[in-house]
């Protein structure tokens, strides 16, 4: 999977920009302020139809603009054209100009991984960041997960309106409320084991990675969830034993909408006890570690945005990084400065320089 080229359109600082790509390794450096993170916020856009940052749609578009356009051309075994559409009143996006009706249908046709600062809140914020990254990993690689997820989202919805009117009424009839237990139990136990899996997964790379970046021993993810270890018997008797509770507080306690997960080096929690940087490092070798997880599933590797990636770490730390990149997964990296880069060889990565929202060849 490779990004052949970009064409933006009013995205961001960009007024009309287009970009060829090293299908390895593409260094995106200039000052701060210039546009780097928005050309890699672009790529994520084509991949997912929304930015990485926590923003509404229509903010990607230029000042003073009222639509945008994200292209590219995407080579696996064929060279596909995607292309996100946006403007104040939605979104569209097409493959080869034949308009996609459900974004769902889109969304893991770009497999990505992404490293952000803000990722920093996956570990220190609170389990609804944690529980949102998950579910963008595995909806890239499973869209019958993302459509499951909706599906549950949906019922839990209705089950905590319903409760709010049993409790407003006093009604008590169970009837409508045992329709959706079913439904909610069964989308449920669909997303725990998928969670389960790809945690799983994660944790037979992750500390081998983290070792080879830091030298340290024992990190792990721990997945929390109330569904763990369960039968279907055993979860239904849980909603219908906190039914009281649920119908005080006018919603569902109890469900996969609650997970979480921890990471622990060594059964000490990397929250309460890890450095800013350790931290970091952990986040990388998470990301690190789903990218042969979509190997594994896809036959592949994703791309990979690495963004403003080494600030705070020490240069053996960035350099241990480095050497984790592989050939044949296409990297996108923004930094400051090409000094980071000086043992790696000049002709093994593009350069892409940023000035005020245009590229200035080097």
């Amino acid at each position: 999977m490779k990004i052949v080229n970009l064409k933006l359109i009013n995205f961001r600082n960009y007024e009309n920009l287009e970009v060829n790509f090293d299908p390895s390794l593409n260094i995106i450096y200039g000052k701060n302020g210039e546009g780097k993170t928005n050309l890699v916020e672009a790529i994520y856009t084509l991949a997912l139809t929304r930015s990485f940052r926590n923003i509404n749609d229509y903010k990607l578009i230029r000042d003073t603009e009222t639509i945008a356009k994200v292209e590219g051309n995407i080579s696996n075994k064929m060279t596909d054209n995607y292309k996100v559409i946006i403007s104040k009143d939605g979104k569209k996006v097409k493959v080869n100009n034949n308009k996609i009706q459900k974004i769902s249908d889109y969304i893991s046709k770009i497999p990505l991984v992404l490293f952000h600062p803000d990722d920093l809140r996956f570990i220190k914020d609170t389990p609804s960041i944690r529980r949102k990254s998950l579910n963008i990993s595995i909806s890239e690689i499973n869209p019958e997960y993302l459509k499951v997820l909706n599906y549950y989202n949906k019922v839990l919805k209705q089950r905590n309106a319903y409760l709010k009117e049993m409790m407003l009424n006093s009604n008590k009839d169970r009837h409508y409320l045992d329709i959706l237990d079913e439904k909610i139990i069964t989308y449920g136990m669909f997303i725990n084991s998928k969670r389960k899996d790809y945690i799983h997964v994660i944790n037979n790379y992750l500390n081998n990675i983290f070792k080879n970046i830091t030298g340290i021993d024992g990190l792990t993810i721990e997945y929390i969830s109330d569904y763990n270890n369960l039968t279907k018997e055993e979860i239904l008797k849980k909603y219908n034993d906190n039914l009281s509770k649920d119908m005080s507080f006018g919603k569902t306690n109890f469900g996969v909408h609650t997970d979480d997960f921890k990471f622990k080096i060594n059964d000490k929690e990397v929250r309460d006890y890890g450095s800013e940087g350790e931290q970091k490092n952990v986040i990388i070798a998470y990301k690190f570690s789903e990218l042969e997880i979509f190997k594994i599933i896809n036959g592949n590797y994703p791309l990979l945005i690495l963004d403003d990636l080494f600030s705070e770490l020490d240069t053996e730390k960035i350099d241990n990084i480095l050497k984790l990149l592989k050939p044949d997964c296409q990297t996108f990296i923004t930094s400051t400065s090409l000094s980071f880069f000086n043992n790696l060889k000049k002709d093994s990565y593009k350069q892409i320089h940023i000035v005020n929202g245009k590229i200035e060849e080097v």
